[in-house]
């Protein structure tokens, strides 16, 4: 495209008339330019010529008139003013924010546009042929930038600013910084340009005007934290270089003043008095003295010392982390009796010291009384503990040592000794309650315990709550009171086969004693044992000897175990010796001399029967005897059930056999006879109706003897026949039962009660038992059961009729 005038709206740009005539020059120049160009071009590249032109406009933002801003004109070669060419616009904000009218090229804005939000926009314009639609030029890309105007003010980046400086700071020490900006544009104009001012904070700090640096505006003495702390300081950043019409905009700052050590620490007053105990332990608090410092932090922690006094070994002082107090405390014990107060200095001075503010020497002292109370105290030991020694045989009643105490306070109390019976369990020891002198109550042994501690009680005679205790250690020094011993149980073998002086067995010995100069055994053959002897001892020198043979030859059949006894015998004094037994049995051995056969007893690892052997035997006994438990339980199941059901009641338990019976000839399972003649029958059962499990102590009351028949009077009775003097028999018998079972306590059963069913002699119609049946063949008379009433009568009819009756 060939850009034939550019009228842009240069009165809106506010730009001068120079600038228009030097922007008309450089049109022209440019156009000349691209004109030459353009005709080289065509000679050498052949294609079609184009103009040079401008490829920016400018904008003012912020427009505020009602009618679209102009910004300027295109115009092409091809337009011929035929109203042929048509003009199209295209790019960022075509058609919305920028048109074109299409047939003269005016470029225009068509509503208020703010920089701050969009500086420039990139637009392309071509020219199209109105009746075919085709481009006549190609694309052409243009800008528009906005030209800038001061409509933003400042803005800082913190609504509220905190910093800090040190106190006693000196003059222009930098504090915090302070960053405003702006919208605007920097580039144009001095819409952005920013200056810094204080409008509160005066006159302790200041504003660089340029960077926003807030810096400390008085001395050091002026800037003191323990006088104000705080301060609030408002910053105010101005556009256009800070004339006047420029806009403003304003933060706080926060500046607080930090501590430094300026300040030494001070006593609360000069002189300190207190009072403690003379029983007081060791580091138990004295009292507290007060020191103050206006610091704070670590600026204010403190130390105190004890610089002079006659108290300087006697007390300690240290501080408390939490108050910073100094916290006085007994070192060493006291005595009132010794000396009854002490006076000390005390010195106190921060733990970090600035030199730029403090000197070393920034320190305050005070003097601190000390009074010590006279307590009633308990008897002191000379020493911690003691130590004595005793030997293991002394006698009862020997002195072991002595202990020693006394009273501290000026009275001097009497002082008496005991043992503390919870340190001597055994009562072994004792002590003079008088003189402290520990003696022996029982014998000792060395071999059961060599060390014995005790404690033994000092307590006053007037006083005895005033008690203390001394530790007491007791030694028992070893003497030679036993003999030495083999070291174990030696048990060997020797070969039918072997040759004389070969050793068998090497034996060794112990001792229970402890000799100082260690132990020396010596071993020999017991005198019984050197006639004859089939065997020699020789001593090794070492505390060991060997089993020698003194034959070439032995005979497992002629004698089997040979028992050698060894004599062994200490070094000590008093000598002490015992006699040990070493089995040797006879084996049959290889030509290698290793053991093949030996006797049963002599074999401890002969063949037999392996572990896994024994246990599958000992399994099968086991599986043999559960299998006969079984058996037997299963066999007591089948027993007959128990006659007596139910025990929960005696009164209930009636024994019912549900036995029938053969009637009166069955003589095998009922002996009527027994009935008949109880006497007879009485010897026989007495020794069955014991029970095994008592044995009786009790006789009976009542022997056994027949009891005369009741005497009746007025009373007509029926003829006794045979059946009637045997069922008296019967009475007889129950009765004699009854009155065994009720008089012998070791009757069994006691849980059951015997029912014995009689009606008794006296009855009219005697018994109704047929045990009687078969003694009486002779007629009865049951016509008297008429007389019994209704229910009987029946029963009369029934017996008292004749058998043609029945025929």
């Amino acid at each position: 495209m060939r850009t034939i005038s550019l009228a842009i709206l240069w009165l809106c740009l506010g730009l001068s008339l120079d600038a228009l005539c030097l922007h008309g020059r450089r049109t022209e120049t440019a156009y000349g330019e691209g004109t030459e160009a353009s005709i080289r071009g065509e000679k050498l590249l052949k294609r079609a010529r184009r103009g040079w032109m401008w490829n920016q406009f400018f904008l003012q933002e912020e427009y505020t008139g009602s009618d679209y801003q102009y910004i300027g004109k295109l115009q092409s070669d091809q337009d011929q003013g035929n109203g042929l060419v048509k003009y199209v616009l295209s790019g960022e904000g075509a058609g919305t924010i920028f048109v074109i009218d299409e047939n003269n090229g005016d470029l225009q804005a068509t509503r208020r546009l703010d920089r701050e939000e969009k500086g420039f926009y990139i637009l392309r314009a071509t020219v199209v042929n109105k009746r075919t639609g085709l481009k006549l030029e190609p694309e052409t890309e243009f800008t528009v930038k906005l030209h800038d105007i001061n409509d933003n003010e400042p803005h800082f980046s913190k609504e509220l600013y905190t910093g800090s400086v040190p106190e006693r700071s000196d003059i222009g020490t930098s504090v915090i910084q302070v960053t405003a900006t702006d919208a605007d544009d920097s580039m144009y104009g001095s819409s952005a340009r920013l200056v810094y001012s204080i409008s509160q904070g005066h006159p302790y700090f200041s504003v660089d005007p340029t960077t926003g640096v807030i810096r400390t505006a008085l001395g050091p003495g002026d800037m003191d934290r323990e006088l104000r702390e705080h301060y609030q300081v408002v910053i105010e950043a101005k556009d256009m270089a800070g004339q006047r019409g420029g806009l403003t905009g304003t933060t706080a700052v926060n500046i607080t003043l930090t501590d430094v050590n300026d300040n030494p620490p001070r006593f609360t007053q000069s002189i300190y008095q207190f009072r403690v105990p003379e029983s007081a332990k060791s580091g138990t608090s004295v009292g507290r003295i007060v020191a103050t410092d206006r610091d704070i932090g670590k600026n204010a922690e403190m130390f105190f010392t004890i610089v002079s006094g006659d108290g300087m070994d006697m007390f300690d002082i240290a501080t408390d982390k939490d108050t910073q107090d100094g916290v006085i405390s007994v070192g060493k014990p006291l005595d009132f009796e010794k000396k009854p107060s002490y006076t000390v200095e005390i010195q106190v001075q921060n733990t970090q010291v600035d030199p730029r503010f403090m000197s070393a020497g920034s320190k305050d002292m005070a003097t601190v009384r000390i009074g010590v109370e006279d307590v009633d105290e308990p008897p002191l030991f000379y020493k911690a503990s003691y130590l004595m020694e005793v030997k293991e045989d002394a006698a009862v009643g020997v002195a072991v040592g002595s202990v020693s105490a006394m009273d501290p306070d000026g009275a001097r109390s009497m002082v008496k000794y005991s043992i503390d019976r919870r340190t001597d369990m055994d009562r072994l020891f004792n002590v003079h309650p008088g003189n402290g002198s520990v003696f022996l109550l029982r014998t000792l042994d060395r071999e059961e315990s060599a060390w014995h501690n005790i404690s033994v009680t000092a307590m006053e005679f007037n006083n005895p709550r005033q008690s203390s205790h001394v530790p007491v250690y007791i030694q028992l020094l070893d003497i030679n009171d036993n003999a030495p011993t083999f070291a174990t149980i030696y048990e060997t073998f020797v070969c039918e086969r072997t040759k004389a002086g070969q050793r068998i067995q090497t034996v060794s010995a112990v001792d229970a004693d402890e000799p100082s100069t260690g132990h020396k055994f010596f071993f020999s053959l017991a005198p019984e044992g050197t006639h004859r002897s089939n065997f020699t001892v020789r001593d090794n020198g070492d505390n060991t000897a060997g089993i020698l043979t003194r034959r070439a030859s032995y005979s497992r059949l002629h004698q089997s175990v040979y028992l050698v006894p060894v004599v062994i015998t200490d070094g000590d004094y008093p000598m002490q010796s015992s006699t040990g037994t070493l089995t040797v049995r006879v084996c049959t051995c290889d030509r290698e001399g290793n053991m093949e056969l030996c006797n049963a007893e002599a074999l401890s690892s002969s063949p037999g029967l392996s572990t896994g052997a024994l246990i599958a035997i000992l399994l099968c006994a086991i599986i043999l005897l559960m299998i006969v438990v079984l058996f037997t339980a299963l066999k007591r199941q089948r027993k007959q059930e128990p006659l007596i059901i139910s025990k929960e009641d005696v009164r209930d338990n009636v024994v019912s056999y549900n036995d029938e019976g053969g009637g009166e000839e069955d003589t095998q399972a009922f002996d009527i006879g027994a009935l008949r003649h109880p006497d007879a029958a009485a010897a026989l059962e007495e020794s069955a109706k014991q029970r095994r499990d008592i044995i009786p102590t009790d006789i009976l009351l009542y022997p056994p003897h027949r009891r005369p028949a009741p005497a009746t009077s007025g009373l007509i009775m029926p003829p006794v026949s045979m059946a009637s003097q045997d069922n008296g028999n019967v009475c007889e018998f129950i009765n004699q039962r009854v009155l065994e079972n009720d008089c012998n306590p070791t009757a069994p059963p006691y849980d059951s009660l015997a029912t014995y069913a009689y009606e008794g002699a006296g009855s009219v119609a005697e018994s109704l038992s047929s045990l009687g049946s078969a003694s009486s063949e002779g007629e009865q008379d049951y016509h008297y059961l008429s007389d019994w009433g209704p229910r009987f009568r029946k029963l009369a009819d029934l017996y008292g009729a004749d058998d043609s009756d029945f025929s």
